[in-house]
């Protein structure tokens, strides 16, 4: 489930990268635009995705709505989390407020993932068929990059750890 909102939210910002890049000028015309060039463990979304201007405005527009709403659900997931943790550690704990408290952060939880969801479903109409195809593919080839590296890092970590 992660992956695929971790997914979503890379192939938002590349498309309204990409978008924003195309509307200036490059300062180096010999620099190509990072938003559509893969990089490592970055596909190449825009090309590969072949989106039409009004796909990429549609996304763009959808993820400026997104944005501020985003950003005041991650601001209220963190203050229920700061409520909820100084109820927990209060002098006179009461179970009522840690109650009350653990509700509040789990509706603040609820409405970032009913934003991350609506935004998923989002994209997903402004794909066509071919296109979601191509989405999915990416999005595996993105998930197995994704675990490759998660492995090495492990192996790195259980490498320093036989060492010293």
């Amino acid at each position: 489930m992660k992956t695929r909102i971790s997914f979503v939210a890379i192939l938002l910002f590349l498309t309204v990268s990409g978008i924003a890049a195309q509307d200036q000028p490059p300062p180096d015309a010999a620099r190509p635009d990072a938003a559509t060039q893969p990089g490592p463990g970055r596909p190449n979304l825009l090309s590969e995705l072949g989106l039409s201007r009004d796909q990429m405005q549609r996304l763009s527009r959808m993820n400026r709505d997104r944005k501020p709403k985003m950003e005041a659900a991650q601001k209220a997931l963190r203050d229920a989390m700061t409520a909820l943790d100084a109820a927990i550690y209060a002098d006179s704990p009461s179970e009522a407020t840690v109650a009350a408290r653990l509700t509040d952060f789990q509706a603040a939880q609820a409405e970032i993932s009913r934003i991350r969801f609506s935004s998923e479903f989002a994209v997903r109409q402004i794909l066509t068929p071919d296109q979601l195809v191509k989405f999915r593919d990416l999005r595996r080839r993105f998930e197995e990059e994704r675990d490759k590296m998660r492995d090495e890092r492990r192996k790195g970590k259980a490498f320093r750890r036989c060492r010293g």
